[in-house]
């Protein structure tokens, strides 16, 4: 079975990123900045942020990270977002999810820029990618991280059944419609599985290309699994683990033991999709430079 490794292929972007960062500057004198605000001292958001910031420095990019307190009020975070939209020295823009439950999500999305929403989660972004403008938006970095490995590992996906397994905003929407379109690492039949589907089984069995992205734990089986399908496992789900020395492991929505005896290739966990993620995230900062200064 083929190991699909988002580590070493996020490696050899942020390498091919710092060498493009590095000719931006010597072509304008300026290079990319991503300026990420976070609300509130979430432990796991925290621990985003810090690695998204220090991946950004380190292919050159310019990091801030703007922090606010829980109590910041929903005007004050679209304030904050507003001034950032007309800053020229901001490329791209990320809100840190989640918020507090005083800000309304959606309506901290629509306040970002599109042409700085890196994110891609921006409603004119998510519109363009199904309506196949893929040059034209921002896509989801999650869903853009897995065509990069599909098209990175030469996976003939041209006219095959993708089953997504999932249907949140994040991944599976995105994911589905990406799958769909006219790309060399797309060009598929999709089918989108969920929680309300009846005898996934059934579903996930047709699967060429099986993603998932429903957030349980070694919820896909060997049994689920095609002979020969390609497995794209997007969970991270922390499990107890007495062993570990910080008492708990990581492991994906597919049960890697069973299900590696049965697909050809298959993302671990960790160390598939996850790097791909803030990898993705740099590369479509430098894309929104790269528009904005028409290179």
């Amino acid at each position: 079975m083929l190991i699909i490794d988002g580590k070493k292929v996020s490696l050899d972007l942020k390498n091919e990123l710092k060498a493009s960062v590095d000719k931006c500057k010597t072509i304008t004198g300026n290079v990319p900045g991503l300026t990420i605000i976070i609300v509130g001292q979430d432990p796991a958001s925290q621990g985003y942020v810090r690695n998204k910031a220090k991946t950004c420095k380190e292919i050159g990019m310019i990091s801030t990270v703007i922090e606010m307190p829980v109590e910041t009020t929903e005007k004050d975070l679209i304030e904050t977002i507003e001034a950032l939209n007309h800053d020229p020295a901001v490329h791209g823009i990320l809100v840190q999810l989640p918020l507090p439950k005083q800000i309304d999500e959606f309506t901290a999305t629509l306040a970002v820029d599109p042409s700085k929403d890196v994110d891609g989660f921006h409603p004119e972004n998510l519109g363009r990618l199904v309506m196949g403008h893929l040059d034209k938006c921002f896509i989801s970095c999650t869903p853009y991280g897995i065509l990069e490995l599909l098209g990175r590992y030469s996976i003939e996906t041209k006219g095959k059944h993708c089953v997504v397994v999932g249907r949140s905003n994040l991944v599976g929407k995105a994911m589905a419609n990406l799958m769909l379109q006219k790309h060399e690492a797309a060009n598929c039949t999709v089918t989108i599985c969920h929680s309300a589907t009846q005898n996934i089984s059934f579903y996930t069995r047709q699967a060429d290309i099986l993603i998932v992205a429903i957030g349980k734990a070694g919820f896909i089986t060997a049994d689920m699994v095609k002979a020969g399908a390609v497995v794209i496992d997007v969970g991270i789900n922390r499990i107890e683990d007495p062993t570990a020395k910080n008492g708990y492991r990581l492991v994906g929505d597919v049960d890697y033991e069973g299900v590696s005896g049965v697909a050809s290739a298959m993302t671990p966990v960790p160390g598939g999709v996850g790097p791909m993620t803030i990898a993705m995230l740099l590369k479509n900062t430098l894309l929104s430079f790269q528009r904005l200064n028409n290179l």
